[in-house]
């Protein structure tokens, strides 16, 4: 699940390393494909497809995977590349709101899967609207804080038009609005500074504090969810207090 530092650090210690790796090159690839059919192959001109291929080189996806999936989306190959993006809504266990981003070739396949997903998970699917309405679309940039200062990044980032820095367990989330996002990432660069991410999402307006028994039952439909190599990206509006994650740790 993007944006959520809490869960990032729980999902990687709990995650089978090999069969997510796989997941996970395959997603960033897909990202790339669309980045590239939509706005072209050249990179200084498709901010979109920088990113994508910045987050698939961070997560070593090997360059001649990315350099075919450049041209896969561009139509330089010769291969059709075609996707549509798809959201549904819907609640986990506790009433936990959850945005679930689909990319896929085949529509029917994802409704299935999804639905699968939550069924068996203790979640339902929402009316669409029923749950959008609390979440928001937003630049998240997430930068390592290991040779970066909190006040490092708000300086770099405030007059390019961040609204936040936040806390992350990486270092630090940088909040934007969407369109702002290629500006403060630019900023960020400019001062020197790296970033592991840069990603639009869909950021909770009001986020709900769980239990530990809640938190993982979530994890295990957010895990379910993302098994589905249809499903791109899970948002939640869950939040972890620092007695709970201790406990989850525990779990290891």
């Amino acid at each position: 699940m993007s944006g959520h530092s809490k869960w990032a650090t729980t999902k990687h210690k709990k995650a089978v390393i090999d069969a997510r790796r796989a997941k996970s090159f395959a997603k960033l690839i897909k990202n790339i494909e669309v980045a590239a059919k939509l706005g072209g192959a050249d990179l200084a001109g498709n901010p979109t497809l920088y990113d994508a291929v910045q987050k698939a080189k961070k997560t070593s996806v090997p360059n001649d995977n990315i350099d075919r999936a450049i041209k896969r989306g561009a139509g330089i190959s010769g291969d059709a590349v075609e996707y549509q993006t798809i959201m549904y809504e819907g609640y986990g266990p506790n009433g936990v709101a959850l945005m679930i981003e689909c990319l896929t070739d085949n529509r029917n396949r994802a409704a299935a899967e999804v639905r699968t997903a939550l069924t068996r998970n203790g979640g339902t699917l929402a009316d669409p609207g029923s749950v959008a309405y609390n979440f928001t679309r937003k630049g998240v940039i997430v930068v390592s804080g290991e040779d970066t200062s909190e006040d490092d990044v708000m300086l770099a980032v405030l007059d390019a038009g961040a609204e936040e820095v936040e806390p992350h367990a990486q270092g630090f989330e940088v909040i934007t609005e969407a369109t702002d996002m290629v500006a403060v990432r630019t900023a960020l660069q400019d001062a020197g500074i790296d970033y592991e991410s840069a990603d639009v999402e869909f950021v909770p307006n009001l986020k709900v504090e769980i239990d530990a028994d809640t938190a993982r039952k979530i994890f295990r439909l957010i895990d379910a969810l993302e098994d589905s190599d249809d499903v791109q990206n899970v948002f939640s509006n869950f939040d972890l207090s620092a007695e709970v994650q201790a406990e989850l740790e525990d779990d290891e």
